[in-house]
């Protein structure tokens, strides 16, 4: 076992510094030497086993019960070394058969009707609540930041996302805004608050949903907001702007054509949806199996490819389509160390093996957005042409009026068209 191991790993790890310890306690290095030396050790037989077989699933499970230990380094240095000898977001070629599997059945594992959708959502939101306190910013936003600078803080990154996205739609006063995924409601504030919008805001949780309509009675924002506990497809009304943020992760490859079909039929005709998501450049794949079975089960990571034919379908224009590439990673960073900042409290509020199953989910996402051709993407949506401006340049302005407006300076004036 102990020479599968060596001849497996230093023929997948071809660059960097990494020495591995079995569990019969002999050594061997990989790579070339270069860079962050790091190192791991086997506790066990069965984990080295278990990780040559299927190492997607089961390097994560091993590091979780400590089958494998971190001797030099972190976690994070580890993922990084590995994942960035490969761009393509595969496995090496020994563990390809389980791959191929899963890539056969990946819409099974996708198939979220309301019902499994709601326990989906459940099983990673409606965790305890103090846990997303913890390392989150202010406004508790769980989706990728806008770093408008590289020494920007946290919550000014994440507003700075609000603002971009706010911008994207350019909302007038009083106009009917859904948000698909309205978390703990921190984009549906600054939307009615700042924008002057009446929002409508559905989740399929409900830890989420009794925080964020607590939080828009403390602001005396309960009439300019309505907060859900409602699957997308359910919704009846209709609107003059759409937006969702972090939410198509959950939606599932055979949901695209009905979700954006749903959200043609709620969108005004002269309405502008804008759709936030994660996405990968690689073309499509499966979701990491330990991802899938530990943190987000349905969820899947769309490839361009797979969203536009669904958007086409439903009869939508693209008007605009951004890629934010190291936002992401930049983002996961900051929850990482905020995350390991507070290991002793997230700890009590669990164990142990959940501390290492959320730093190495953590740490794992963040590698993935750096090392692999993982990105976020902006798409704004219309039903008809001349909706928005024919250059980007209103995106600009409408960011500096926003900027005004959260500082309680009188707005530039905008005029007709813009």
């Amino acid at each position: 076992m102990d020479r599968l191991l060596r001849v497996a790993l230093k023929k997948l790890i071809q660059a960097g510094n990494l020495r591995v310890t079995t569990a019969a306690g002999s050594t061997f290095t990989c790579g070339d030497g270069t860079g962050k030396p790091v190192a791991i050790r086997f506790a066990t037989r069965a984990a080295q086993r278990s990780v040559l077989i299927d190492p997607e699933l089961r390097f994560g499970e091993a590091y979780m019960d400590g089958s494998v230990v971190i001797e030099r380094g972190s976690i994070a240095d580890v993922l990084a070394l590995v994942l960035s000898q490969t761009r393509d977001g595969k496995p090496p070629i020994w563990a390809r058969p389980p791959w191929l599997i899963r890539y056969l059945y990946r819409r099974l594992q996708q198939f979220n009707p309301p019902r499994r959708a709601q326990r989906n959502v459940a099983h990673h939101y409606d965790l305890n609540g103090q846990l997303y306190g913890l390392f989150l910013d202010a406004d508790r936003q769980y989706s990728c930041a806008y770093f408008e600078a590289p020494d920007q803080s946290l919550d000014d990154a994440q507003l700075a996302k609000k603002r971009h996205l706010a911008a994207k739609l350019i909302i007038e006063p009083g106009q009917r805004v859904l948000d698909i995924g309205s978390g703990w409601g921190g984009l549906a504030l600054y939307l009615a608050e700042i924008c002057g919008a009446h929002v409508t805001g559905i989740t399929l949780s409900q830890e989420q949903l009794e925080l964020a309509r607590v939080r828009a009675g403390e602001k005396g924002m309960a009439e300019a907001i309505e907060f859900r506990l409602q699957d997308y497809r359910d919704v009846t009304d209709h609107f003059d702007r759409i937006v969702s943020v972090g939410m198509f992760e959950h939606v599932g490859v055979g949901f695209y054509e009905t979700f954006f079909r749903k959200c043609a039929a709620m969108l005004d005709d002269n309405g502008v949806m804008l759709l936030h998501s994660i996405g990968r450049s690689e073309g499509p794949n499966v979701t990491n199996p330990w991802i899938a079975k530990y943190i987000f089960p349905g969820g899947y990571i769309p490839a361009l490819s797979e969203v536009l034919p669904a958007v086409e379908r439903a009869g939508l224009l693209v008007a605009d389509v951004e890629i934010l590439r190291l936002h992401y990673a930049e983002t996961l960073k900051a929850w990482r160390e905020r995350f390991l900042a507070h290991r002793e409290q997230v700890e009590r509020l669990y164990d142990a093996r959940f501390v290492r199953m959320w730093e190495f989910y953590l740490a794992a996402s963040e590698m993935a957005f750096r090392e692999n051709a993982m990105m976020v993407f902006q798409m704004q949506l219309t039903k008809r042409q001349g909706v928005v401006p024919m250059t980007r340049d209103y995106i600009a302005r409408e960011t500096a009026r926003l900027r005004a407006l959260e500082g309680g300076q009188r707005p530039p004036l905008r005029l007709a068209g813009e």
